[in-house]
């Protein structure tokens, strides 16, 4: 009697955990229990783990649009829109949630400027976007959040501009559609046989076989460059920094997460939950799947992500500290391979 009593208990007080805090009118929307705790444990996460990874992870926004099939909340936004409608303040989320009519795609997963000029986070329900489950859509959360801080840094726009690739577009969209290369035949080459030496030096198990693969790999980059236009060379290494970076974040985080981070009960109830650790297996064994069948007439700018993720982990063992430079020296992960003058001949090749 005493078991059961304590169980409904626990069950009462999971119930008043989830349940909406303030409804301010009866027929509007609501987000449901399981969005809910999906957002709540992004933020969660966010908070407990984004600043041991990266500096000031707290002070970008974490501005959401969440997009379900008739409905779009906004939640955790400075400067709400006058087309949202307040639907309440959510205790768990810690957060005045609001609501309008959906705009946007119920499978979009990116982040730009959408409402009120801040960078906002817009994301379908994980059962809509190509993550499909919990655990790889709160990881896909926090790759957009680290979109946030890197828009949110001072002096980003100018630099983007400064690259001189944006051939009178001030939309944005020359980012994806930026006339690369794809279909030369010594292009595909080039990055095939890339991608084979970074997932090489990646695996590689003792010292002397990771310094001969890092030397491999550096001069067949080198290679790339030399080969490559200045206005192309830029655009790969804008893309490596910005797409590539974040996912190597979602990586870590994820890794993190599994290591030292206990999911919310909340969380670990959902049915579809998965544990982190096997989601950051996923993701790493996807980095370099991707790098040893590299296909840049198919995949096109998509490739240049994993070469980036795949050389922030490279860099974590290279030199344990490029992250310091991220924002500093924007936009060329190969600046983060020379070590200052005080760690030269102390290359950290430790298996991670």
């Amino acid at each position: 009697m005493k078991i059961k009593l304590l169980r409904n208990q626990a069950v009462l007080a999971l119930t008043l955990l989830l349940a909406p805090c303030v409804a301010y009118g009866q027929g509007q929307p609501q987000l449901s229990t399981t969005d809910r705790v999906r957002l709540a444990e992004a933020f969660r996460l966010g908070d407990k783990l984004g600043n041991r990874l990266w500096a000031d992870w707290n002070k970008a926004p974490f501005a959401v649009l969440l997009v379900t099939p008739e409905h779009e909340f906004l939640i955790r936004h400075p400067k709400p829109s006058s087309d949202f409608v307040l639907v309440n303040y959510d205790r768990l989320l810690q957060s005045k949630v609001y609501y309008r009519q959906r705009t946007q795609p119920q499978n979009l997963l990116a982040t730009f400027p959408l409402v009120g000029g801040i960078p906002t986070i817009v994301i379908g329900q994980a059962e809509n976007t190509a993550k499909e489950t919990s655990t790889p859509w709160v990881v896909t959360m926090l790759h957009e959040h680290f979109h946030q801080l890197q828009y949110s840094r001072p002096g980003y726009y100018d630099d983007v501009n400064a690259l001189g690739l944006t051939r009178g577009d001030q939309t944005g969209m020359w980012m994806l559609n930026y006339p690369f290369p794809y279909d030369w035949h010594e292009m595909q080459m080039l990055f095939s046989h890339l991608g084979h030496s970074l997932a090489n030096v990646l695996q590689a198990k003792t010292r002397s076989d990771f310094s001969a693969g890092l030397s491999t790999y550096l001069k067949q980059r080198r290679e790339v460059e030399n080969t490559l236009s200045p206005d192309d060379y830029r655009y790969v290494s804008f893309q490596m920094w910005q797409e590539g970076i974040s996912r190597y974040t979602e990586y870590r985080i994820a890794k993190r997460a599994a290591e030292s981070e206990r999911p919310s009960k909340a969380f670990r109830m959902l049915k579809d939950y998965r544990q982190f650790g096997d989601v950051a297996e996923e993701i790493r064994v996807g980095i370099l799947s991707e790098l040893t069948s590299v296909n840049l007439a198919e995949s096109k700018r998509v490739v240049f992500y994993s070469f980036g993720a795949g050389e922030g982990l490279l860099l974590d063992r290279v030199n344990p500290r490029w992250r310091q430079r991220y924002f500093v020296d924007r936009f060329y992960l190969d600046k983060y391979f020379e070590l200052p003058p005080s760690h030269q001949g102390k290359r950290a090749v430790a298996r991670q």
